[in-house]
């Protein structure tokens, strides 16, 4: 897929940019080079290819490295509900908004 001036010149202007005339070219040069870019990769066989997780997972195995799962904070609720004026079963309640 190849980029034209004019297409440049819509996209440009969908994105309310303003080129001038040296920079469209080089920015239709560099769109160029990726759609060139994305194509290669497109053309690579990769049947077979397990994804990684982490490139570096090709290289090593890797294991993630997680904390224990353990309580840090204690419950809290009953005393930031203590000044509200209204609470039932652990929720605040609020007068209706929306009749």
């Amino acid at each position: 897929m190849a980029l034209t001036p004019t297409d440049i010149g819509r996209l440009a202007h969908l994105a309310r940019l303003e080129f001038a005339p040296q920079e469209s070219e080089r920015v239709l040069t560099q769109l160029n080079g990726f759609f060139d870019l994305v194509e290669q990769m497109r053309a690579v066989d990769t049947a077979g290819v397990q994804p990684l997780a982490h490139p570096v997972a090709a290289l090593e195995p890797q294991s993630l490295r997680l904390r224990e799962d353990v309580v840090s904070e204690h419950d809290e609720r009953a005393a930031c509900q203590q000044n509200a004026p209204a609470v039932e079963r652990g929720l605040f309640l609020v007068p209706r908004v929306i009749e």
